[in-house]
């Protein structure tokens, strides 16, 4: 069946994306978390107090049941009184302020009524903005993308510059990816495709960050850098609470809620009227939060 074959194969991603992310801090080791509700179960896998990351947390799931009104509304399902859902979800937050905070998603869903789709993405979330690094992440997805589809990097890069933004804040989350949803894969072609591309995305995942993580993870830090860190992690955490639709689906679908929040940071802050001086890089930084920015061509 779709969903065995999705969810296992899923599975080994996660274990996988563990693998590579422990082997690269070098000094932790992933903590598993096998549970179990009335809608499912999944493996919950994290990471604390490594050498370079603070806190790393790789989710599976694999739930299912009836189709509640309130999921009905959120995710603009017209049909299928019955759903099943799998994925996988991460998160990492290093120690070193010069490295990026990043996140990945890919996920599979199918009604009773036969309707499938896929959804997922990948996004960078720097403290400070590099853009010579900036340029090389959407390189090494626009390289994933376009073995599947030329136009899956134009399209998937600016529904990422859409989602991953704060309105209150009038600021992106950082400097994009790629996201997508409701991509169809109810036939067997559309269903292969973005099987395959979902897969290939979990497998990049690990070896674009880590090549990020070890090109920062000794640089010196200050203690108004570390406060920038947190302040930043703030931000991501408005975004995850106000806008993300995983952890929205999780508390509608009567998720796990440990596994929901371990996106969160270990420690963030928020500061009243912060503003940065004049010409910082902190200053830089919130100046290149903004859509539509061209980071392959531009930079």
């Amino acid at each position: 069946m779709r969903n065995e074959r999705v969810a296992s194969a899923y599975r080994e991603k996660q274990q996988q994306i563990c693998f590579e992310l422990a082997s690269a801090d070098g000094s932790a080791i992933f903590e598993t978390d096998h549970w179990e509700k009335e809608i499912g179960h999944g493996y919950t896998m994290v990471l604390e107090n490594g050498d370079a990351i603070e806190k790393a947390a790789v989710n599976f799931s694999a739930v299912g049941g009836q189709v509640s009104e309130r999921m009905r509304q959120a995710l603009s399902i017209q049909d299928g009184e019955e759903y099943f859902a799998t994925g996988i979800s991460s998160i990492i937050h290093p120690r070193n302020v010069h490295v990026p905070i990043t996140h990945m998603n890919v996920r599979f869903f199918q009604l009773s009524s036969g309707k499938a789709w896929f959804g997922g993405g990948i996004d960078l979330t720097p403290h400070y903005v590099n853009k010579k690094e900036a340029s090389w992440f959407h390189l090494q997805l626009k390289k994933v993308c376009d073995q599947f589809d030329m136009e899956f990097y134009r399209d998937y890069k600016k529904w990422a510059d859409d989602y991953f933004y704060l309105p209150h804040r009038d600021e992106t989350r950082g400097v994009g990816g790629i996201f997508f949803d409701h991509q169809d894969g109810t036939s067997e072609a559309n269903f292969e495709k973005f099987f395959a591309f979902t897969q290939a995305l979990a497998e990049a995942y690990p070896k674009i960050y880590v090549e990020l993580l070890n090109n920062n993870r000794k640089k010196e830090i200050s203690d108004d850098e570390r406060q920038w860190q947190l302040l930043r992690r703030g931000r991501y955490v408005e975004f995850n609470l106000l806008y993300d639709r995983g952890t929205k689906f999780g508390l509608e679908s009567n998720g796990r809620t440990e596994s929901i929040f371990l996106s969160m940071p270990p420690l963030a802050s928020w500061t009243y009227d912060y503003q940065p001086d004049e010409g910082s890089k902190e200053e830089e930084t919130l100046r290149l939060l903004k859509k539509e920015i061209d980071w392959i061509h531009n930079i």
